[in-house]
């Protein structure tokens, strides 16, 4: 019997915050599918030097593979992010996970389907990219819901330094699979992993019975909660709006050249170096990095720091400190030096996460899910075009300088538009509640 309408909102809107015992099992629970998240979306750049020597790709044929999991990842940001609104981020999560832990499972199955294993290895990622685009909307959307905006900064990156977990993961891990038993081992391990997680969750934080009500107000495409109406014009006439989804636009393209083609540069730089040093110890040091930077966010916050400033104190470290040490990275010879800059390029990245991540949470919590989604596509888009465009500036130059500074240069446009039109102030409320 289908519960009538008024009880689907009362069991489906995202109005009560989680008690602290829930947002401890909830905030674990969410690292670990972040870890898996990017052990899944990091196996394709660990195994590009050996697949391409199987397949015979160039740099750029491995361009078109690693950047083909962006265009999917740009097309469901905004579903992800509004679905996340509407039926809750946790269940729009646990459904895409188990979609996407079944298509790496299964990858080496399909890079051996035909001898078109280009076309093969870039459907594939396109299917990732679309199936995991919805995760971090709607992420957004569930913290922004159930976490106190006091401690939203600390939450978002522990959950964030998943990212850098699973990068790690895969990194240790990988590099052992790959040298022991093939690169089709590590999509097995990241795959399964990933499925396991869903079991889990489903075990024994999600009922079945949350899910067949989420997937029926789907079907039906009725409403569930007041936030289900976005704002369209009130959102994009602000400049803080715009603001928010370049400077993600930015930290995004910037994070995704240098996880696509950093193992590159140093295989290819470095040929005699440990596969498990250059591709551990930038994320090991990212980790502690994520935790540092939720933690200070909140802390200025609480000592009463205005909250733009501490944004822009984030971004600052984010995206114009990180630019430096990636131009160093162009201009060493040094295998240490090598992975000391790669390593606080990477680590200061992970600031964005107490940044513009919390700064869209800032400026729309009724309907952050959205605009991370929006500004998230945005990204994605600009990871295409950035990855890609990495891989023929590579090609052509014979020189990885103009990789590095094209980090650079992207980088700081999202910084300075930022700096310059950033703001904290919600823009989701009627005119007369704006300055609240």
């Amino acid at each position: 019997m289908q519960p009538p309408p008024d009880e689907a909102r009362r069991d489906m809107a995202g109005d009560t915050q989680w008690s602290r015992p829930e947002c401890q099992a909830w905030t674990g629970t969410l690292l670990l599918g972040t870890c898996l998240l990017y052990c899944a979306r990091s196996s394709m750049p660990i195994c590009t030097v050996s697949m391409s020597q199987d397949f015979g790709w160039n740099k750029k044929e491995a361009g078109i593979v690693l950047s083909s999991f962006f265009w999917g990842y740009c097309l469901t940001q905004v579903v992800g992010g509004h679905l996340g609104d509407r039926i809750g981020g946790e269940k729009v999560i646990l459904l895409s996970a188990s979609a996407w832990g079944s298509i790496t499972a299964i990858t080496p199955l399909l890079a051996h389907l035909s001898s078109a294993h280009l076309a093969f290895m870039t459907f594939s990622r396109i299917l990732m990219g679309l199936l995991q685009g919805v995760y971090f909307p709607a992420l957004t959307s569930l913290l922004s819901q159930k976490v106190r905006e006091s401690e939203r900064a600390f939450t978002y990156s522990i959950v964030g330094a998943g990212s850098q977990f699973g990068t790690l993961l895969t990194g240790a891990v990988g590099s052992l699979l790959l040298e022991w038993y093939g690169w089709q081992s590590i999509f097995y391990f990241s795959g399964g992993l990933t499925l396991l997680w869903v079991w889990y969750v489903y075990r024994y934080l999600l009922s079945e019975k949350d899910l067949i009500l989420a997937l029926g107000v789907l079907a039906q495409s009725r409403p569930v909660s007041r936030y289900s109406r976005v704002p369209w014009r009130r959102l994009f006439r602000k400049p803080a709006v715009w603001a928010a989804v370049i400077s993600q636009l930015s930290a995004a393209c910037s994070f995704f050249v240098l996880l696509s083609w950093l193992p590159t540069f140093f295989e290819e730089t470095f040929p005699d170096a440990k596969g498990w040093i250059f591709n551990v110890v930038p994320w090991l040091v990212a980790i502690p990095a994520s935790l540092f930077s939720g933690f200070l966010s909140d802390h200025l916050i609480n000592q009463g720091y205005r909250a733009i400033t501490v944004r822009k104190l984030m971004q600052g470290m984010g995206l114009g400190l990180s630019s430096v040490f990636a131009l160093c990275l162009g201009h060493t010879s040094s295998f240490c030096e090598s992975v000391v800059f790669a390593s606080a390029s990477i680590g200061l990245q992970t600031f964005n996460h107490s940044g513009i991540s919390v700064n869209i949470q800032d400026l729309a919590p009724s309907c952050a899910g959205f605009l991370f989604g929006v500004a998230n596509t945005a990204g994605a888009l600009a990871g295409v075009v950035g990855v890609c465009l990495g891989g023929y500036l590579i090609e052509t130059t014979g020189s990885w300088t103009c990789l590095f500074n094209f980090v650079a240069v992207i980088s700081n446009l999202g910084l300075c538009t930022f700096l310059v039109f950033g703001q904290a102030q919600r823009v989701d409320l009627s005119s007369t509640h704006e300055d609240l």
